[in-house]
């Protein structure tokens, strides 16, 4: 990333843990939605908030390979319309999307 997106990230990385501690989530689940916004982050080299659905879909079949997943989350959200795809996003990691 260069300076003007590390920028970007670092700020919409801030606002997800503050969005995610004034929900009142747990440190564990903090740490983990943190984590893989990093690990997004760090794929494809840009904030997270300029992804696509396809490029999302692209991380998420390389992590299903790498690491186990439940099947049941997987059949579930790849067969949303798109719009619906990304409002789970947009739930999950509210601050980032």
């Amino acid at each position: 990333m260069n300076s003007q997106q590390k920028a970007r990230f670092d700020q919409l990385y801030t606002s997800h843990l503050n969005h995610l501690t004034l929900q009142g989530k747990r440190p564990a689940t903090i740490d983990a939605y943190a984590r893989a916004v990093r690990r997004i982050t760090a794929f494809f080299d840009c904030p997270p908030d300029r992804l696509s659905l396809a490029q999302l879909k692209t991380y998420f079949v390389e992590l299903i390979a790498s690491h186990s997943w439940s099947t049941n989350f997987q059949r579930h959200i790849w067969t949303l319309p798109e719009d619906q795809a990304l409002l789970f996003f947009k739930l999950y990691w509210p601050a980032i999307f």
